[in-house]
């Protein structure tokens, strides 16, 4: 019986050393996250979707279209939308929200402050803005006032669509406490099939926009009386982490409190703040 040929093993598109010097190069100037070599695998999963999307023949040739000089704006747009990273949770690190209902709000109120602004300066897909809300809405009810209101950005327009429309998975919403579940989240109308939404009052309490960090200037309106910029930080190099916080801190009102992740660090840096708690400053 004759033997089948061998077929020759089906060469797998990938991205020549060159073309990942750029691209690494070009994410770092444009968003400011590391793209070391051990990420060229992850890239090159992700980046395959853009290559079908333009209809370009693989990989190189897509970095050539990227890298044209007559490539339309909007392609950098969806590239940026491919490398970061959006891992996001409501009530994520609880301590800070902790923190935040027994020391922060209690010191606004005693303040005498009004308005309240909050700034959700990495806002993934709005569980992090949503939770806020939550928790300065409850505030308010309970305390009558202040008002507030809050801003979040994000570099990646897709997520900034998700968290407007601020729908989820039922099981996404299961941290938050019962007591705040029931009165901020609207359940399917056959329970326990579909989506859940979060009510009308907390999404019109938030102000959705692109934001790069990466920008020299933060068009953010009057200063901050809160900045949570949580689990971001982690994907710069040091020099960038300061710089990034430094205007962070030029966005914020002197007694205002900025809040960083728990894996993130910023000691050692030159900044007008103080450490009141865990990974939260205070600007001086």
């Amino acid at each position: 019986m004759p033997h089948a040929a061998l077929k020759a093993p089906q060469q797998v598109d990938g991205i020549s050393p060159r073309n990942f010097a750029r691209l690494a190069s070009f994410i770092h100037s444009e968003t400011g996250i590391k793209m070391p070599h051990n990420k060229l695998t992850m890239l090159e999963g992700r980046l395959r979707r853009r290559v079908r999307a333009t209809g370009v023949a693989d990989l190189n040739a897509y970095c050539e279209l990227l890298f044209d000089p007559g490539c339309h704006e909007e392609e950098t747009v969806h590239l940026i939308n491919a490398v970061t990273t959006n891992k996001t949770d409501f009530f994520r690190e609880p301590r800070h929200f902790d923190y935040l209902t027994q020391a922060i709000l209690p010191e606004l109120k005693a303040r005498g402050s009004r308005r309240i602004r909050v700034w959700s300066a990495a806002c993934s897909t709005g569980a992090e803005p949503y939770t806020l809300a939550m928790l300065l809405d409850d505030f308010a009810e309970q305390h009558g006032g202040p008002t507030y209101g809050i801003l979040a950005t994000d570099l990646d327009t897709q997520v900034l669509e998700v968290a407007r429309r601020g729908i989820y998975p039922a099981e996404l919403v299961q941290p938050v406490p019962e007591r705040l579940r029931s009165r901020y989240v609207m359940q399917p109308l056959q329970k326990g099939h579909g989506d859940v939404r979060i009510v009308p009052a907390l999404r019109s309490a938030i102000g959705y926009a692109r934001l790069n960090l990466m920008d020299d200037h933060y068009p953010v309106g009057d200063p901050m009386d809160i900045i949570f910029c949580r689990n971001v930080l982690i994907y710069f190099d040091k020099p960038t982490q300061e710089q990034v916080v430094s205007k962070l801190c030029d966005r914020l009102r002197v007694g205002g409190w900025l809040v960083v992740g728990h894996s993130e660090s910023i000691a050692g840096m030159n900044l007008p703040v103080e450490q009141v708690s865990n990974n939260v400053f205070k600007r001086i």
